[in-house]
């Protein structure tokens, strides 16, 4: 009876969706405010979309050409693009006021930016117009919250009388679309390609549930909202360098939630603040909000705020200004997939979330521009009140290294520059947490303009007065850079330096008259490794450290160096001279010329057979599809193509028994996900594939998957049954839900650097990313926990003392043999957005030196011993 009632349901909604056709392809009269005059002369964009706004979404080129033609139209407007996407699509940026304004925005800008710093901030003038930023389109799937700038733009352009001319005198809108081009074009194809003459409002139709990986993110699967603070990826490179520029008092960001949702804006709840966010900074964000409220209660819609959403991580588009000395604001509309779909709440259309997200955009500059002496003066004491807050810390400053890797050390001090930090090179040396840093050092004085934003960088919180976070809860990134960091108590003055610049030292190496040797521990030397294997040069790794004599003296190599002799090539010398100098130039690597092949440390020469291991070629295969985390397997991706140019395979798992060809590939990597079982079949196929060579890595639920179903680790089903029923609070449910989370925190593993998997580090320390609370099973082979989490492994964030007994002095990282196979596994994921650069060595061990380790041995093993060491 059921099935039959919703056939009639349906047949229903049918009817109902043809006769309410029409009214999903909204006219611009739709959008467009009571009251205001249009100026005819300025493009509609249906004149070049070709269809009306809602009705279908907007091809990004489209877009820009609707965007570009409109600027060139207007004296309100002036348009620089200032980025490209990953597939090179355009990331624009509007820059609107009062032609008055234009004639001076030059000076304005400088007058305004006065004002963000302690030295000239008491000397900025108030009479100064209201930055007001718009974010567009960083989550594609979101398209409402992209879509909605087409109606801002022609507005602003378009309107005229006293009102818009008032608020364009008060303001500067930097408005900018879109964020994430390459997401919102995946999305677009697919409601395009499931367009139909009839609107099915069906929620289970195909248009509504777009296919793995969806549109959310960027290229690389992405989550660009994440990424105002880590800036790994060219669009969000591109946006923070043009919001430096401005420095906006007001951002806001537009979004879409869940279906059943109704329209939400900050501020949120109040419990779920970043410390370093300024009291005052909430109540200006309370008084801006009732400008979007009167709005909406005057169309008599429903809406909520200071529930569901926090501003506690500092990397998001609605979090970040807040640490930047201006407000930020997140708008989120009830999703909309398709044109139109069914909820709980009647039907929704696209058409509606565009119209509120223009609206609000239209409240934003508004409220803004009205409040402009409220905001000028919150930003000035912001930035004033930091050398205060300075004096005030115990902590003057954070001094920091790598000298075994300058490349990562380049990358953390062009994360620092993106986000106006200064840094310094340490004057003499510095003594702190019992070390003593020399001039090869840096430091991070907490004395500046961007106190707040250095002490989120570099801050180590694990006491929260709330449970629950939207995003991760640690983000400490001298550790996800793989530093050697430490505070600083005493005074840091003295120690100042020049200001730190990036170096790089490679020079082009000499020709080897026997080998080229270089070490491994450089950021890029898997990315120069895999061109000499993928070009067909014969490389080898040293298993122990040695000490080589070239032509510019004795070098000494840690273990993991990297040989690459003129004996038994089959590419020419001049061949290989010229890897190796692409490898000086573009890797950064400094290549030696060893003079012999004989080294001054016994048992390490260069042809050695125990102690130096030939290298193969990588060519990985990793699993995607459904049930797959699209991020895990984005990042993997990114590290391994874009960062080191290693081939991967991109394979849907429900493909893999139809594979023709396993033996092609040396590595399958399986990452996280909610729902990893594999095809019994090829369970099977992939268990003999190991055992024949292969080196399968998982981690997350992957390496949970892999110990159970490849290592063939029982699942632990025993439950905890000495507790007793209790009676607790509803309203208590969301804190005590969250009480044994893990929430996004940064742990610290103890790493055997002798383990071939620990090639290339210097300490035996290395931190990762932590947001699930499974554990890795001890392996029996007594070698193969290759990083342990200690007794105290919490490094920054929330995790519950339950979890952190369960995780202290378990495995982070195992390296098994399987035959002639390997099998690696991490509990954490260390490619985590891109950032866990200090992690990131383990996983290119995982796919360079898998063959490299041995699994232990015991009595009667010898004849094994002896095949293996022939082979």
């Amino acid at each position: 009876m059921k099935f039959v009632k919703s056939l009639a349901t349906g047949a229903a909604m049918l009817l109902a969706s043809t006769a309410i056709n029409s009214a999903y392809a909204e006219s611009l009269d739709y959008y467009m405010v009571d009251g205001v005059t249009y100026n005819n002369a300025i493009t509609k964009p249906a004149d070049i979309l070709g269809h009306d706004i809602g009705d279908q979404p907007s091809r990004h080129d489209l877009m820009v050409r609707f965007i570009e033609t409109v600027a060139a139209q207007s004296d309100r407007m002036t348009i620089e693009t200032i980025g490209y996407s990953h597939e090179n699509r355009p990331i624009l940026t509007l820059i609107v006021t009062h032609p008055d304004n234009h004639a001076r925005i030059d000076e304005i800008r400088a007058a305004h930016l006065k004002r963000t710093s302690a030295a000239t901030a008491a000397e900025a003038s108030d009479d100064l117009p209201v930055i007001t930023w718009l974010n567009y389109g960083v989550h594609g799937a979101e398209a409402s919250g992209m879509e909605a700038a087409i109606p801002t733009v022609y507005h602003l352009a378009a309107a005229q009388g006293a009102e818009i001319e008032e608020d364009l005198k008060n303001s500067v809108v930097v408005l900018t679309a879109v964020f994430n081009p390459d997401g919102h074009s995946r999305r677009a194809n697919w409601i395009t390609s499931y367009g139909s003459d009839v609107v099915i409002t069906d929620p289970d139709h195909e248009m509504h549930n777009h296919r793995w990986p969806g549109g959310r993110t960027n290229h690389y699967w992405f989550d660009l909202n994440r990424q105002w603070l880590l800036q790994s990826q060219p669009e969000s490179r591109a946006w923070l360098t043009q919001w430096h520029k401005w420095k906006p008092e007001v951002t806001v960001d537009y979004h879409e939630m869940g279906r059943n949702a109704t329209y939400y804006f900050h501020p949120g709840v109040p419990t779920r603040k970043y410390p370093l966010i300024p009291s005052k900074g909430r109540e200006l964000l309370y008084e801006l909000a009732g400008y979007h409220s009167e709005w909406l209660d005057s169309e008599k819609q429903l809406y909520f705020t200071e529930e569901g959403y926090d501003n506690f991580y500092v990397g998001k588009g609605s979090t970040y200004p807040q640490v930047n000395g201006g407000l930020g604001v997140l708008f989120e509309a009830g999703a909309q997939m398709g044109i139109a779909a069914e909820s709980d709440q009647g039907v929704k259309t696209y058409a509606r979330n565009i119209r509120d997200h223009f609206r609000t955009s239209l409240t934003s500059i508004a409220g803004a521009a009205d409040m402009r002496e409220k905001l000028h003066a919150y930003q000035r004491d912001f930035f004033l009140s930091a050398q205060d807050l300075a004096k005030e810390d115990k902590v003057k400053g954070y001094v920091f290294r790598a000298p075994e890797d300058p490349e990562r050390m380049n990358m953390f001090l062009d994360l620092l520059k993106r986000h106006h930090i200064d840094t310094y090179r340490v004057k003499g040396s510095i003594k702190a947490d019992g070390k003593t840093y020399g001039d090869e050092s840096y430091i991070v004085p907490l004395a500046q303009d961007q106190y707040r934003m250095a002490k989120s960088m570099f801050n180590k919180i694990t006491e929260f007065p709330d449970r629950v976070f939207y995003d991760v809860s640690g983000w400490t990134l001298p550790a996800a850079y793989g530093l050697d960091f430490a505070e600083v108590t005493g005074s840091v003055s003295a120690k100042l330096g020049d200001a730190a610049e990036i170096t790089r030292v490679a020079s082009v190496p000499e020709r080897a008259p026997y080998a080229y040797v270089f070490r491994w521990s450089d950021y890029y030397a898997p990315r120069a490794l895999n061109r000499l294997l993928q070009a067909g040069i014969m490389a080898r790794v040293a298993i122990e450290p040695m000490e080589v004599a070239t032509t510019n003296g004795v070098v000494k190599l840690d273990r993991g160096g990297i040989i690459v002799s003129q004996d038994r090539q089959t590419v020419s010398n001049d061949d290989i001279y010229d890897v190796i100098k692409t490898i000086a130039a573009e890797d950064g690597i400094t290549v030696h010329a060893a003079t012999s092949g004989r080294t001054l440390t016994p048992g390490t020469d260069l042809g050695g057979r125990n102690n130096v291991r030939d290298l193969k070629a990588p060519h990985v295969l990793l699993v995607t599809g459904p049930g797959v985390a699209v991020s895990d397997a984005g990042e993997v991706w990114h590290l391994l193509d874009h960062k080191m140019k290693v081939p991967v395979s991109l394979v849907r798992k429900e493909r893999l028994s139809s594979l023709k060809d396993m033996g092609r590939y040396t590595h399958i990597v399986l990452v996280g996900g909610y729902n990893l079982n594999l095809d019994k079949s090829f369970t099977a196929d992939l268990k003999d594939w190991v055992k024949d060579g292969g080196t399968i890595i998982g981690h997350r639920q992957g390496a949970q998957w892999i110990a159970q179903n490849v290592v063939g680790v029982k699942k632990d089903d025993k439950k905890d049954d000495s507790s007793k029923p209790v009676r607790l609070t509803y309203a208590d449910k969301g804190q005590n839900d969250a009480r044994h989370v893990v929430g996004g925190a940064v742990f610290a593993s103890n790493l055997d650097i002798t383990h071939p998997m620990g090639f290339g580090y210097v300490r035996d320390e290395v931190y990762t990313h932590r947001n699930t609370t499974l554990t890795l099973p001890v392996p029996k082979d007594p070698y193969a926990q290759v990083a342990v989490y200690g007794e105290a492994p919490l490094v920054s964030g929330y995790v519950s003392d339950k979890r952190l007994g369960e995780i202290k002095g378990t495995p982070m990282m195992t390296a098994e043999r399987l035959g002639r196979g390997s099998v690696i596994l991490f509990a954490d994921n260390p490619a985590f957005r891109s950032t866990y650069i200090g992690a990131e060595k383990m996983f290119m061990n995982a796919i360079f030196m898998s063959k490299v380790f041995l699994k232990a041995r015991g009595p009667g093993d010898e004849e094994e011993m002896e095949m293996e060491a022939e082979e």
